[in-house]
């Protein structure tokens, strides 16, 4: 397995994709990473065409078990990041 695009990776190719230079990809990315961030930590959702869609789930307080000691314990309700992967990009990959 290749190792994944670095940040560094991505915007060079934003910037050739674009037709722009590095600095314009670069706060492009950061822009839309600000963007999807801020929604979904309010709760929201954000769908990325092509991509997927981007929300957050809160879960239910629940009991959890350490494997390390087998001992069980209450965690509190929580709020986890989801990602629902595109049909398009599921679809490219095969």
């Amino acid at each position: 397995m290749a190792k994944p695009m670095t940040k560094t990776q991505l915007v060079a190719a934003l910037a050739e994709e674009m037709g722009t230079d590095k600095k314009t990809a670069g706060a492009a990315l950061d822009a839309v990473t600000a963007i999807v961030t801020r929604e979904v930590a309010e709760g929201g959702a954000v769908t990325l065409p092509g991509l997927g869609k981007f929300y957050c789930r809160e879960r239910p307080e629940r009991m959890v078990r350490n494997p390390a000691t087998g001992e069980q314990f209450k965690k509190e309700a929580d709020k986890v990041v989801k990602v629902t992967v595109a049909k398009a990009l599921k679809d490219s990959v095969n």
